[in-house]
C-alpha cells in the first residue's frame, strides 16, 4: 500500500523494523540525551540528520535499498526527527517541572506552565 511512498523494500515490515524501531529508538535516546545535557534544539536536529543517514545506510547494506535517494532519506529523516523531538520535549518537560517546581507546573506530557499566585499553594 505504501510501497514507493514510504519504503522501497518489498515489505513494510522492513521499513518498520529499520526506520521506526531501530532508527526511532536511536532518535528517542538522542533526544533524551540532548535534553538531559541541556543542549539546544538545533543541535538535536543536526545529530538526527546524521542518524537518518545511518538508517539509510542500513537499508542499503542489509536490504539492497537505494543509498543516495533523497526521497527515502527525507522519509527516514521525518520519522527520526519526529521521534527524537518527542523524546527531547518529554525529557525537557520533566526537567523543568522537577528541577524548577517552584516556577513551573506540568501542563500535559509536552508542555509546562508558570505557577501563579493561585497555583503556588498547590502540590
Amino acid at each position: 500500500m505504501f510501497q514507493g511512498i514510504l519504503h522501497e523494500e518489498s515489505s513494510i515490515l522492513l521499513f518498520l523494523l529499520v526506520t521506526v524501531v531501530m532508527g526511532g529508538w536511536g532518535a528517542w535516546m538522542t533526544g533524551r540525551a540532548m535534553a538531559s545535557t541541556w543542549r539546544r534544539y538545533p543541535s538535536l536536529v543536526a545529530y538526527l540528520c546524521i542518524l537518518a543517514l545511518a538508517v539509510r545506510f542500513i537499508h542499503f547494506s542489509l536490504f539492497q535499498g537505494t543509498l543516495l535517494s533523497l526521497h527515502y532519506y527525507l522519509v527516514d529523516l521525518a520519522v527520526v526527527q519526529a521521534i527524537g523531538a518527542l523524546g527531547y520535549r518529554m525529557t525537557r518537560v520533566e526537567q523543568m517541572t522537577s528541577r524548577y517546581r517552584w516556577l513551573y507546573l506540568p501542563d500535559g506530557p509536552l508542555a509546562w506552565k508558570e505557577r501563579t499566585q493561585t497555583t503556588a499553594g498547590e502540590g
